[in-house]
Order: structure tokens, then C-alpha cells, then sequence
């Protein structure tokens, strides 16, 4: 549930409450159940006969948020301003945020935290940061790596990972691993960038992380395909960095 009011612009979705010759009154799913209204002259295009012939209460609707005023509670409402893709597209964002809100519950339940508990705790905050809870999710699917890339502490980040990844079908993952790499060669650096240039592909990045330390980022489709590349890049790495004199060790985890 979003905090505070909509924005001007902004599309919502909404449940109507009641018909009026003038328009009709809402309420707002995503924004606890606060009111709106949609003249009749943002029903739809054209002149209106019949507002039921376009509008009934208990009816779901997508509409654009056309202005806000928080010091008297009203919003101002438009149907006709939203498309059929803008309104398909706001429809499944929803479907995501509800199955969220699911979810979220999930990982209250293995914390063992009542669920306001946890949205003061993290969720507000990772609803801030990713736009959505669904979009947090999400990408705690693909990323394995999301607590240490996001600086996120508590425990809650080991559960948060642990439900994403039992629910949520990315489009594709993301994990990453250590290699260590020294040498005594006085041309030692010229020797690491030659191998980890080689190693880098289009689904692979290698950054540096702190000497002697790079990691090795992998993309792929799966976890099981990305496991595959890591360790075929690793090994390629270590087995290339020993034939020019140096030593080389891979760590999934550090």
C-alpha cells in the first residue's frame, strides 16, 4: 500500500463506489481506500447519454490522476485519458503489487515479524528505492548479490532472497565470485589485465574489487547456466594466469 497521495499525471487503480448523474466516486486500491472522482465529462470521449452505459459500481477502472489537492482529500480523476495499453500495462503492475504484498507477508511470517513490523523496517524503504515492492522483488530474483550491491543489513535480507527466488521467474539471474590473482612478475600487471580482458564476455564483467581480489559478474537465463559459466570463466582465468607464472584462487563467496 503507497503512502501519502497520488500525483498529478499519475495512473491509478481504482474501484467505484458510486454513480452520480455528474460523475462517479472511487476509491483508490493503492492508496488505503482514499476517495476520487471522475466527472462525467472525463468518462469518456464524446457526449454521455447514459453514465451506466460506461461505468457500474464494484467495477475496477485504470484512470489518470488529473489533480490533487491533500489539504481537502480531492482528487480529480480521468477514465477517458488512459489508453487500452497504458490501462493492460497498469492492470498487470497491479497483479505484481498485490502478488508482492503476498510475498512480503511470506517473509514476515519466516522472520517471525508482524507484517507493519517489517514494511517500518525495510519494505517502505525498498518500495522507495526499486519503485515497487514487486520491482524488489524482482530483483532479488535475478541478483543474488543484492544485499552486498545495495549495502541492505539485517536479517531480513537473507529471507527476502530466499522467497524472491522460490517465486518470482526473472528474465534473467545474475551471481557473481572472487578470483585472487598475484604474481611477483615485474610485467605481473600486464598479465591480469590480459586474462580478465580475455575471460570478459558479453554475459561476463570482471571489476576490480580490492587487490589481490577481481569479481567475476555473470548473466545468464538460469542460476544453474549461470553457476556453469562462473566456474568455466574461473577456471579459464586461473589456468591462463598460471601459465604466465602466477598464482590464482576462485571463491564462489566471500
Amino acid at each position: 500500500m503507497k503512502k501519502g497521495f497520488p500525483e498529478t499525471g499519475e495512473l491509478v487503480i481504482a474501484t467505484v463506489k458510486s454513480i452520480k448523474p455528474y460523475g462517479a466516486f472511487v476509491t483508490l486500491d493503492e492508496y488505503d481506500g482514499k476517495e476520487g472522482f471522475i466527472h462525467i465529462g472525463e468518462i469518456a470521449t464524446g457526449w454521455i447519454k447514459y453514465i451506466r452505459d460506461h461505468i457500474r459500481e464494484g467495477q475496477k477502472v485504470v484512470c489518470k490522476v488529473m489533480r490533487v489537492d491533500p489539504s481537502r482529500g480531492h482528487i480529480d480523476l480521468s477514465l477517458k485519458r488512459v489508453n487500452e495499453h497504458q490501462r493492460r500495462e497498469k492492470i498487470q503492475e497491479w497483479k505484481n503489487e498485490k502478488k508482492a504484498e503476498k510475498l512480503f507477508e511470506i517473509v514476515a511470517q519466516r522472520l517471525g515479524k508482524d507484517v507493519k513490523e517489517c514494511y517500518e523496517e525495510f519494505g517502505y524503504h525498498l518500495i522507495e528505492h526499486y519503485g515497487t515492492l514487486y520491482a524488489a522483488f524482482e530483483e532479488a530474483a535475478m541478483n543474488e548479490d543484492i544485499g552486498e550491491e545495495e549495502d541492505f543489513q539485517g536479517d531480513w535480507v537473507e529471507a527476502f532472497i530466499q522467497v524472491a527466488k522460490e517465486n518470482i521467474t526473472p528474465p534473467y539471474v545474475k551471481i557473481s565470485g572472487f578470483v585472487e590473482l598475484t604474481t611477483s612478475k615485474p610485467d605481473g600487471i600486464e598479465h591480469i589485465k590480459k586474462v580478465l580482458s580475455e575471460a570478459e564476455s558479453e554475459n561476463v564483467k570482471i571489476t576490480y574489487d580490492g587487490a589481490p581480489r577481481y569479481r567475476i559478474y555473470v548473466k545468464a537465463d538460469d542460476y544453474k547456466t549461470a553457476e556453469d559459466i562462473l566456474s568455466q570463466t574461473a577456471n579459464k582465468i586461473i589456468e591462463e594466469f598460471q601459465k604466465l607464472g602466477g598464482e590464482a584462487e576462485f571463491h564462489r563467496r566471500l
